[in-house]
């Protein structure tokens, strides 16, 4: 199939950029940065925008910057940008633990990471970092700009809390904490397929290694990323007694998952709690790593 007919816009710079989007408003507009998403939706006219406007001529949006409260990433940053940055995995290894597991290279080198978060897959690995994390989208309008949290900006599947005539220029990742550890484990059929089901975790231990903090989140078990905080179920211990079990049948009791062709809502359940399990030893491990170094 071949998309609608569509009138095409390739603004040079930011403004035009936002003066166009806020020109055809409602009546249409999709943002075109890496496509990997927006143009199979096109082909097979699940999405039939009157406007494309088309972004990569925005070079200025093509940025990852990491600093000590975090890394932002432009809406130009490739996958494969961020993925290979050093400076990034530094102040938040999450993104590349993450990154790798999103479809394949010859996707990676294309699709950004903000276009993952806008469109807003609850299958997809970005929109549970950025959910698990913390962190936060800005969208720029013309006349303005505003921060939104992740927990406000995935308001359901394939919808996200980008208004019509608004560009989400970066999205930012707070930092690692001291003392804390990432992990993200996913099964799926095939390498680079969605996931089945997928676990973000956070750890964070005290100075006598016992866990403090402890937060997951899981992607393909309902419409936006399901964040659970697990610290009740095994808090207080150390990283080699914690009562993981505990941890994943809470994990379990929060999500909702649904049945489709690959699996049933029962084996989803089943298997986001064996990834907790794994995912949360994983960052308490490497949390204990990051203490002893």
């Amino acid at each position: 199939m071949k998309p609608s007919p569509f009138d095409y816009h390739a603004p040079a710079d930011l403004d035009e950029a936002l003066d166009v989007l806020a020109r055809v408003g409602p009546d249409g507009g999709k943002v075109l940065a890496g496509g990997q998403s927006l143009i199979p939706l096109l082909n097979m006219r699940l999405a039939a925008p009157a406007h494309l406007v088309d972004i990569n001529r925005l070079t200025e949006l093509a940025t990852v910057e990491a600093g000590p409260g975090g890394v932002r990433v432009g809406a130009l940053a490739r996958h494969a940008t961020v993925e290979r940055s050093t400076p990034a995995a530094a102040v938040q290894p999450l993104l590349g633990q993450a990154l790798r597991l999103v479809a394949h290279p010859v996707i990676r080198n294309r699709g950004t990471v903000v276009g993952s978060l806008v469109h807003a897959d609850p299958s997809a690995e970005l929109p549970a970092v950025l959910a698990l994390l913390g962190g936060s989208v800005r969208l720029a309008h013309r006349g303005g700009e505003r921060e939104v949290a992740a927990a406000e900006f995935f308001t359901g599947p394939m919808e996200s809390a980008a208004a019509p005539g608004e560009l989400a220029v970066s999205a930012f990742f707070p930092a690692r904490p001291p003392r804390s550890g990432t992990a993200f484990c996913e099964v799926a059929r095939r390498h680079g397929d969605y996931a089945m089901a997928g676990v973000a975790a956070a750890v964070t231990l005290d100075e006598d290694f016992r866990i403090a903090a402890a937060r997951v989140a899981c992607v393909s078990v309902g419409p936006i990323p399901v964040v659970v905080d697990v610290a009740d179920a095994c808090g207080g211990r150390p990283e080699a007694s914690a009562d993981w079990a505990a941890a994943a049948a809470a994990v379990r009791d929060r999500i909702e998952p649904e049945a489709d062709i690959h699996a049933t809502a029962d084996y989803r359940r089943h298997l986001t709690g064996v990834l907790a399990v794994r995912a949360l030893r994983g960052a308490a491990v490497e949390a204990a790593g990051e203490e002893g170094t």
